[in-house]
């Protein structure tokens, strides 16, 4: 790139780069909705799970929707429409609360999570080919190292305002009249109320900037007017396909092992810890995420994508292992620490994934974008897993899903894997 082209890029970048904050802020917040629902409606884990499932899944529904309306609309009117979605689905916290509703809150989640797909798949391949392809990796982790910023933040604060005092047992509760408990349940539901309030401005205020801002267009990763064109269907490159496996078992792992974590952690073998408390560990197990994706940044402009990618899939599993091997402090910091292994995995993933598709490279987006879907799939099996063999043991799941992803790193993800024959 010419220095011209590097400052203009620069500014877009730095744009671009704040969604992905607010994504990952809003997406942590929901490992502090689990302990808070499930004590609030006498949830168990398959159930509470529900959180997740309902969550994730509109990454399914509506991924490849969202490749078609960055074909109809490009890039940043999609970005601007993603964002007025997630108000949207912040501001219907507020009934959600006041009724207080298990599925009106899953309800608001779905839309919030539609505007934050829309946005995923607008802004990951917009990033990829923001620049020179060989630096598609690095440009990513970056962007995505302030997503875990997000995610830091997310739970600290999340913690702070809606975990802000101890859940009664189910035995307190089965206890009460039905007044006082619909009571109990109103008056704890509404500590969400001010937070998504919060974050419904700051989402709108958001969408004006990037309505207002300068950013580029991309004509060589979008299609005009929605043509297919010439360049065949999607789903006959193997790497892409493969990768959206990837996608998923990663994705799945990191929302399975960031639900249970506040859960895991109060367990008296493992740490003992209270809601409020354990919350801010929390944080720990994202900001490791965050700090390896700016160490990433660095790495991966001098090591090869895959290999960086099966390192940090061997860590991963190694450590879910140890954690469920062990207990106490050993135990709780060996299941914290995968957030540091997990740091890298998404963006590694997702620039292998579109690769060399050009044109078709939005369309590529949204079927990657569609894979997070093992969020809400994996996290809720693991619930019933949890429910009927206890919560450590059912860390297995996500230890499996980090071998794959092994696989997709030394194997899967060579582009000599070649087409997939019509």
């Amino acid at each position: 790139m010419s220095p011209l082209e590097h400052g203009r890029y620069g500014g877009a970048l730095a744009t671009v780069t704040t969604l992905f904050f607010m994504w990952g802020f809003l997406t942590s917040l929901n490992d502090i909705l689990v302990p808070h629902l499930k004590s609030i409606f006498e949830l168990n884990y398959a159930e509470v799970m529900l959180i997740q499932f309902a969550f994730f899944s509109a990454y399914f529904v509506f991924s490849i929707p969202s490749g078609k309306l960055i074909d109809w609309i490009g890039y940043k009117r999609a970005m601007v429409t993603g964002l007025l979605t997630m108000g949207s689905g912040a501001l219907l916290f507020v009934p959600a609360a006041s009724a207080p509703s298990f599925p009106l809150f899953l309800g608001a989640l779905i839309v919030l999570a539609a505007g934050i797909t829309v946005l995923q798949v607008a802004a990951n391949p917009y990033v990829t080919v923001l620049g020179p392809a060989k630096t598609a990796s690095s440009r990513l982790n970056l962007t995505q190292a302030f997503n875990s910023f997000g995610t830091f933040l997310g739970p600290l604060l999340g913690g702070l305002f809606i975990l802000s005092a101890a859940p009664k047992s189910g035995d307190e509760l089965r206890q009460m009249s039905a007044e006082a408990l619909q009571a109990y349940r109103l008056h704890e539901a509404s500590s969400v109320k001010l937070p998504y309030l919060g974050l419904c401005l700051a989402l709108l205020i958001l969408g004006v900037v990037i309505a207002l801002a300068n950013l580029p267009p991309i004509p060589e990763a979008q299609r005009a007017g929605g043509s297919s064109g010439a360049t065949g269907s999607v789903w006959r490159h193997r790497h892409l396909v493969l990768g959206a496996v990837a996608i998923f078992a990663y994705v799945g792992a990191e929302v399975a092992i960031g639900s249970f974590l506040v859960n895991y952690l109060g367990q008296p073998a493992i740490g003992d810890l209270p809601a409020k408390i354990a919350s801010r560990y929390v944080s720990l197990y994202w900001g490791g995420a965050m700090i390896g994706r700016f160490i990433g940044a660095g790495v991966l402009r001098k090591v090869r994508t895959g290999t960086v990618l099966a390192a940090a899939a061997i860590g991963a599993c190694l450590l879910v292992v140890t954690s469920m091997a062990t207990t106490g402090h050993v135990a709780m910091f060996a299941i914290l620490l995968v957030g540091l292994c997990n740091s890298i995995m998404f963006p590694s993933i997702f620039a292998l994934g579109v690769a060399k598709l050009g044109p078709l490279t939005g369309d590529g987006s949204g079927v990657l974008v569609m894979a997070i879907v093992g969020g809400a799939i994996i996290p809720e099996i693991q619930g019933g897993l949890a429910d009927h063999i206890g919560i450590q043991h059912a860390f297995i799941l996500p230890a499996l899903c980090y071998l794959y992803i092994l696989y997709y790193a030394l194997k899967g993800s060579r582009p000599d894997t070649g087409a997939i024959p019509n």
